[in-house]
């Protein structure tokens, strides 16, 4: 099933970005911790040109350290730095301008050399739509500026922003991909709440959650949720049913009659989910995804 998701502002913010790259020295890649290779349009490269580049792995007090470790590795073989952060709390954000100036420091020290005052570095942040940009941003420039919001899509349109006197930031709309190929990146990226719900059945959005769970997460699934055992083949569907089942019972999801109400207990799980309620969680690994992708 290739899932359609490109609303008109996205073409017309990746045209814009293209307009804007020869005022940017460096760009921020901003991505999700718990689903790096998920959450980064796969477009990215083609339209950046090459422009020296940070990877910013968001939200990662909610995602697996160890995984995340491994995200790091890996994009660093393809000579990429990255820096994991919190912008919520401001976990090494204060990383963040350093790092870019390392990206400019040819720059930097030929302009010295010639008795200039470097200039402010002009950076571009880009990511998918609720991935955090605004949130940084407001970080960053230590006030608010950009509006935040918990649902995808908040950011309609370019701005330049001060960062201090040494950067020049440049916020753009939320940019996904035209369709997702694989299925399994649209149901990461509602898993973690980066595309609206009404793209899929929230019920399936939290059998995928389950079925990962049950096979990664398994000790964090049953603390949380009360379960005193997990299905051992988590692919079996009635099985995960099941699971979802003895959650809504109690979580209290229920109908008349004492039956069950799925939608409400498919919200609760993706709820306490995306708010780390089950621990640091990474829904996707490099050895697992990246050859697929």
């Amino acid at each position: 099933m290739a899932i359609q998701w490109f609303p008109g502002h996205m073409t017309r913010a990746r045209r814009q970005i293209q307009e804007k790259l020869k005022l940017i020295d460096v760009v921020i890649e901003l991505l999700d911790a718990r689903i790096p290779l998920s959450s980064r349009n796969p477009m990215i490269d083609e339209i950046l040109q090459g422009k020296p580049r940070l990877i910013v792995l968001n939200k990662a007090d909610l995602a697996d350290p160890e995984v995340t470790a491994q995200w790091q590795r890996y994009f660093e073989q393809d000579g990429l730095r990255t820096l994991p952060i919190d912008a919520n709390s401001g976990y090494q954000v204060n990383q963040i301008i350093p790092r870019c100036k390392e990206l400019w420091a040819d720059k930097i020290e030929a302009q010295l050399r010639k008795g200039i005052n470097p200039r402010a570095i002009r950076a571009l942040i880009v990511g998918i739509p609720n991935v955090g940009k605004s949130t940084l941003i407001n970080r960053l420039a230590g006030k608010r500026i950009a509006a935040v919001g918990d649902k995808p899509g908040v950011t309609k349109a370019q701005q330049w922003i001060k960062v201090g006197e040494e950067m020049q930031l440049l916020d753009t709309p939320g940019i996904l991909w035209p369709k997702f190929e694989d299925q399994n990146v649209g149901f990461r990226l509602a898993a973690t709440g980066a595309i609206k719900e009404e793209i899929l059945h929230v019920d399936d959005i939290a059998l995928f959650a389950l079925r990962y769970l049950i096979e990664h997460y398994g000790d964090a699934m049953k603390e949380r949720f009360g379960l005193s055992q997990l299905p051992p083949d988590g692919t079996d569907t009635d099985e995960v049913v099941k699971v979802m089942e003895e959650i809504g019972r109690k979580r209290g999801a229920l109908l008349g009659g004492g039956r069950v109400d799925y939608e409400k207990a498919a919200l609760t799980i993706l709820r306490e989910l995306r708010a780390g309620k089950l621990g640091r969680i990474s829904f996707e690994a490099p050895e697992s995804v990246a050859a697929k992708l």
